[in-house]
């Protein structure tokens, strides 16, 4: 997808694509589109696994970073690209058992990277996705 202008997204540093807010799977695939390199795979790989895990799961791009949440529950995930990984912040991970292993400066928040060519225990992933679904969200 492209911008209103016709132009592809711009790459932001650590090649996080700047798209506009918006509320949807739209804008969402649009990030994902955007990924640079293996990216772009482990994004849609990312995005299809937290469907199937909440399949009532809403979506929107705030802060050029998908968000990931229940209707009246808040977001319970976000994902961020950086230069050699993507970032997802589960905003209650410090709740989940196990917790996820990045520990934050925010309270509650708990980190996972994704690096290219590391192994990816989907099954962890889908688990944590899985509670943090149940759990109240952050409201953003």
């Amino acid at each position: 997808m492209t911008q209103k202008d016709g132009a592809s997204p711009r790459l932001l540093s650590g090649g996080n694509p700047q798209i506009p807010k918006g509320y949807g799977d739209e804008p969402v695939q649009a990030y994902i589109a955007a990924l640079p390199g293996w990216k772009r795979e482990a994004g849609a790989r990312l995005d299809a696994l937290i469907v199937a895990t909440v399949p009532d799961v809403q979506k929107a791009v705030k802060w050029n970073s998908p968000l990931y949440g229940i209707a009246d529950q808040g977001w319970f995930l976000g994902v961020h690209a950086f230069a050699k990984y993507l970032k997802l912040a589960f905003f209650r991970g410090a709740n989940l058992d196990p917790p996820p292993p990045v520990a934050s400066k925010t309270e509650g928040t708990r980190y996972l990277h994704i690096r290219e060519g590391e192994a990816l225990d989907e099954a962890q992933l889908a688990n944590w996705i899985s509670q943090a679904g149940r759990l109240p969200g952050e409201r953003m």
